[in-house]
C-alpha cells in the first residue's frame, strides 16, 4: 500500500523541507505544532495542522501518544520524525508499528542496537568495523603495559579508570614513554581518585570528525553515499559540513564505505541513517579511522550530500518506507563537485556565542540562484524560540571546486540580512576566509585553537578597507546630494563635495568621486554601484568582482558590514575634515560597576542586596535562557548600592541588575 498522507512529528526548517518533497512526490502533508510555532511557516506549508500543545517540548513535540491520535484524526498512514525530538525513540517506533502506521525510517531493533553506547561498540567490532583500540581490564604491572601498548600501537593514552577533568592522564609516543609513566599514572589515580585502575587506549592525533551516509531498503541493499567533513565544531556542535572530506582519499572512502554497510548490514538496517567516525588526520595508511556512532535518522547536515550525488534523501527514506527497492548500485553513486554547509545560529559570537531570541525583525535570505541553497522554517516577523534549538537557516553552496564553493558561501553570507536576534554570520563568514581552512587542514580543536579569545570580527585586507572607504564616500555623496534638494535647506547652491576624508579604524583614506571616476588616495578604482538613501544592501561591482555590503547609517557616517566584520566608518568632507584634529573624542561610559544581563532571560536566583559586600569573581546571580544557566560575576571588589531588578523576573537584554559602589 502506497503512502499518501504523512505526518510529520517536527517543526521548523527539517519540516519545511520534508513537506517539499512530499508535495514534489504528490504526497498530502500534516504538520503539527505547539502554541509557540502556531503561525510558523510549515504550518502554513502542510495541507492539515493538528495543536499539540503548550511550547515546552516535552508538552507538545515529545508526546508520541498526542502523534498518533493526530495521525488517525487525519487519516496520515505515515510519519517523519525529522531529526530530534522523536526520531531515535524505539518506543515511538513500536507505537507506530502497533497502530499500522508507517514509520519513514530504519526498524525499532537498529534504533535501539545503535541508541546504546556500550552495544552498538561491541556490534560494530564484531561487524568488523575499526573501534579505538584500547586495552579495558586488570593491568598487572609496566611489563604488561608496555606489551599492550606495543599491541595498540603508539600513541597511547593511560587513563586512571575513575580519573576525571584531566587528572590521572599521560600521553606515551614510546615504549619509554610508557615505563616512565605508568606507574606514576596508578599512583596519580589512587591520590586522586582512590582508584589505582589503569586503562589504555590509542590516542588519535589531528582528530577529524568525518561521517559516511548509509541508504538501505527493505529487500537487503544498503549502499554509502560517500562521506561528509564535520570537523569544524564549537563545544561539538557542528558549524560547518562540507562533501566530499578534503582528506579522504578514494581507497580510505571504499574501506570507511563497506565497513559502514556491514555494520548497518548486521542491525538488518534500512532507510538513511549516518555511521559517525572519529579520524586521524595524522595517519596516512587510509585505515586511521574509528567508529563513535551511529545516528538512525536524516541528519542536519544532509543537504551536502543530496548536493553532491544529485540525489533527494526525504524522497529515497518515503520510497524505501513504502517498500520499494532502491533504483540504483553503488557504483551509480558518483562525486559530482564540492558542497559545503554553514548553520546560521542566533547566537552572538561577539559575546562568547551566548543564544539569543527574538522576532526577526527583517530576515531576508539570498537568493537561491547558481548554487546557492537556503533551507529554512523562518520568516520576517516570525519568533526565534527560547523553546527550541536556535538554528535559524542552513546555506548550502555548490561548485565544481572546494575553493569556489567556500567563495560562494562568503559572497551568499554578505547578502544575508538578519535583524533583531544576535547571529553568527560574521562569524562563519570569518571561517571561510581562514587560511588553515582553506587549506583543508582542519581537525575538531580547530575553533579552539584559533580562536582561543573568542570572536571579534573576521580581519579585513587593505583591499577590502579601500573597497569599503570608496563605497562610503559614495554613500555620503549621495546623502548630501539627497539633502542639497530639500527646500530651505542652506546648501541648496551648493554642489555636494566630490572630495572626502573616509577614517575605518585607525586608517584614514582620501576619496575623490568625480563622475564614474573614483580615487582612493590618488589610485584609480573601478567601481560601479546605485545607491538610494535608506538602502540596506549595496551591491558594488569591481571590475568582475562583486561585492555585498550592507549599510547603517550612524553620526557622521555609516556602519558597513561585509567579509565577517562591521566596520565603522567616520566620513567627512575633505574641506571640513582638516578640522577633525579639534573634536574632542568621545570616551565610551565605565560600565564595570554595573551587572548587566548578557541576554534575554530569567533571573533565577539573586545571590546578593543592597549593602552586602563582593569580591571580583563572586557568583552575583544566575540567568536561565534555552534551558541553560549562567552564572554571572562581579567584574569587581565593592559594594552592592543598589538592586534594580527581582528574582523570578524576565529580563531584556542589557537590562541592568544591580550597580556596585
Amino acid at each position: 500500500m502506497a503512502i499518501t498522507k504523512i505526518l510529520i512529528a517536527n517543526r521548523g526548517e527539517i519540516a519545511c523541507r520534508v513537506i517539499r518533497t512530499a508535495r514534489k512526490m504528490g504526497i498530502k502533508t500534516v504538520a503539527v505544532y505547539s502554541d509557540a510555532d502556531a503561525r510558523s511557516p510549515h504550518v502554513l506549508m502542510a495541507d492539515e495542522a493538528v495543536h499539540l500543545g503548550p511550547p515546552p517540548a516535552a508538552q507538545s513535540y515529545l508526546l508520541a501518544d498526542k502523534i498518533i491520535e493526530a495521525c488517525k484524526q487525519t487519516g496520515a498512514d505515515a510519519v517523519h520524525p525529522g531529526y530530534g525530538f522523536l526520531s531515535e525513540r524505539e518506543s515511538f517506533r513500536k507505537a507506530l508499528d502497533a497502530e499500522g502506521i508507517i514509520f519513514v525510517g530504519p526498524p525499532a531493533n537498529a534504533i535501539a542496537a545503535m541508541g546504546d553506547k556500550i552495544e552498538s561498540k561491541k556490534l560494530a567490532k564484531e561487524a568488523g568495523v575499526n573501534v579505538v583500540p584500547g586495552y579495558v581490564g586488570v593491568i598487572e604491572d609496566t611489563e604488561h603495559a608496555v606489551c599492550i601498548s606495543n599491541e595498540i600501537g603508539y600513541p597511547v593514552m593511560m587513563k586512571a579508570s575513575a580519573g576525571g577533568g584531566g587528572k590521572g592522564m599521560r600521553l606515551a609516543y614510546s615504549e619509554q614513554d610508557v615505563r616512565e609513566g605508568f606507574e606514576a599514572t596508578k599512583r596519580e589515580g589512587l591520590n586522586s581518585f582512590g582508584d589505582d585502575r589503569v586503562f589504555i587506549e590509542k590516542f588519535i592525533e589531528s582528530p577529524r570528525h568525518i561521517e559516511i551516509q548509509i541508504l538501505g531498503d527493505q529487500h537487503g541493499n544498503i549502499l554509502y553515499l560517500n562521506e561528509r567533513e564535520c570537523s569544524i565544531q564549537r563545544r561539538h556542535q557542528k558549524v560547518v559540513e562540507e562533501a566530499p572530506s578534503p582528506f579522504v582519499s578514494p581507497e580510505m572512502r571504499k574501506k570507511m564505505g563497506e565497513q559502514c554497510v556491514a555494520l548497518a548490514r548486521a542491525v538488518g538496517y534500512f532507510s538513511a541513517g549516518t555511521v559517525e567516525l572519529i579520524v586521524s588526520g595524522a595517519d596516512k595508511t587510509g585505515d586511521g579511522f574509528y567508529f563513535l556512532e551511529m545516528n538512525t535518522r536524516l541528519q542536519v547536515e544532509h543537504p551536502v550530500t543530496e548536493e553532491i550525488t544529485g540525489l533527494d534523501l526525504v524522497e529515497q527514506m518515503i520510497r524505501v518506507a513504502n517498500g520499494e527497492e532502491l533504483s540504483f548500485r553503488q557504483e551509480d553513486v558518483k562525486i559530482n563537485g564540492w558542497a559545503i554547509e554553514n548553520r546560521v545560529y542566533a547566537e552572538d559570537p561577539y559575546r562568547g556565542f551566548l543564544p539569543s531570541t527574538g522576532r526577526l525583525i527583517r530576515y531576508n535570505p539570498p537568493e537561491a540562484v547558481d548554487g546557492v541553497r537556503v533551507d529554512d522554517g523562518v520568516v520576517e516577523g516570525g519568533e526565534v524560540s527560547m523553546f527550541y534549538d536556535p538554528m535559524i537557516a542552513k546555506l548550502i553552496t555548490w561548485a565544481p571546486t572546494r575553493l569556489e564553493a567556500i567563495d560562494k558561501q562568503v559572497a551568499a553570507l554578505d547578502q544575508f540580512e538578519i535583524e533583531g536576534p544576535g547571529h553568527n554570520i560574521d562569524f562563519v563568514s570569518a571561517l571561510m576566509q581562514h587560511e588553515r581552512f582553506r587549506s583543508g587542514n582542519i581537525t575538531t580543536g580547530f575553533i579552539a585553537e584559533e580562536y582561543p579569545e573568542g570572536f571579534t570580527g573576521a580581519p579585513a585586507s587593505e583591499a577590502l578597507v579601500r573597497k569599503l572607504s570608496a563605497i562610503g564616500a559614495f554613500a555620503a555623496m549621495a546623502q548630501a546630494d539627497r539633502a542639497r534638494r530639500i527646500d530651505g535647506q542652506l546648501g541648496k547652491k551648493l554642489r555636494a563635495p566630490t572630495g572626502w576624508q573616509v577614517k575605518i579604524g585607525d586608517a584614514i583614506h582620501d576619496v575623490v568621486i568625480s563622475g564614474d571616476d573614483v580615487t582612493v588616495d590618488g589610485e584609480a578604482i573601478d567601481m560601479a554601484l546605485e545607491y538610494t538613501p535608506g538602502d540596506r544592501l549595496i551591491e558594488a561591482e569591481f571590475g568582475e568582482e562583486l561585492l555585498a555590503v550592507k549599510i547603517a547609517p550612524v553620526r557622521s557616517g555609516f556602519v558597513l558590514t561585509a567579509h565577517g566584520a562591521s566596520h565603522k566608518l567616520r566620513i567627512l568632507p575633505a574641506h571640513a575634515a582638516v578640522h577633525a584634529k579639534h573634536m574632542i573624542e568621545k570616551i565610551p561610559p565605565d560600565l564595570s560597576r554595573f551587572l548587566i544581563c548578557p541576554m534575554p532571560g530569567l533571573l533565577v536566583s539573586l545571590n546578593v542586596k543592597e549593602g552586602d559586600k563582593v569580591e571580583a569573581g563572586q557568583p552575583l546571580a544566575v540567568i536561565e535562557a534555552m534551558k541553560m544557566e549562567n552564572i554571572l560575576r562581579a567584574q569587581k571588589a565593592g559594594t552592592v548600592k543598589s538592586v534594580s531588578a527581582a528574582q523570578g523576573e524576565s529580563l531584556p537584554v542589557d537590562a541592568i541588575i544591580l550597580e556596585l559602589e
